[in-house]
């Protein structure tokens, strides 16, 4: 069975820096992409950043491009968003998705198959 625990949200002054975490079992990471999504309050589910089953491919909403940093760590079969520069328009439920294995990754919801709890980032001016 696929889980997929995520942790390191918290609240934060606007400016400040949160790094995720995506903890996986019953999928490996080397071999799967991995995306984060998030949703604010009485929104619908956004895309945030995605990392192909490779590794080598990353993929960044035009919000977050040059704040967040999306890695993946293979020994420990975790993913994680680095978020800096944090902004209250960030504010929202981060939740981890995993793919299917040798998928390339996509922003695209309906392509992920496991999601995450999700953790909350509260960002305040």
């Amino acid at each position: 069975q696929v889980q997929l625990v995520e942790s390191g949200g918290g609240s934060v002054q606007a400016g400040g820096s949160l790094r995720l975490s995506c903890a996986a079992s019953g999928r490996n990471v080397s071999t799967s992409p991995m995306a984060w999504f998030r949703q604010a309050p009485g929104k619908e589910r956004d895309f945030v950043a995605a990392i192909g089953w490779s590794g080598d491919s990353t993929y960044y909403a035009d919000s977050v491009k040059g704040r967040f940093t999306i890695s993946r760590d293979t020994s420990k079969n975790a993913g994680y968003l680095q978020m800096y520069s944090l902004k209250p328009e960030d504010t929202a439920a981060y939740s981890c998705a995993s793919g299917p294995p040798y998928y390339a990754g996509s922003c695209r919801l309906s392509d992920y198959e496991y999601w995450g709890q999700g953790t909350q980032v509260t960002v305040s001016s």
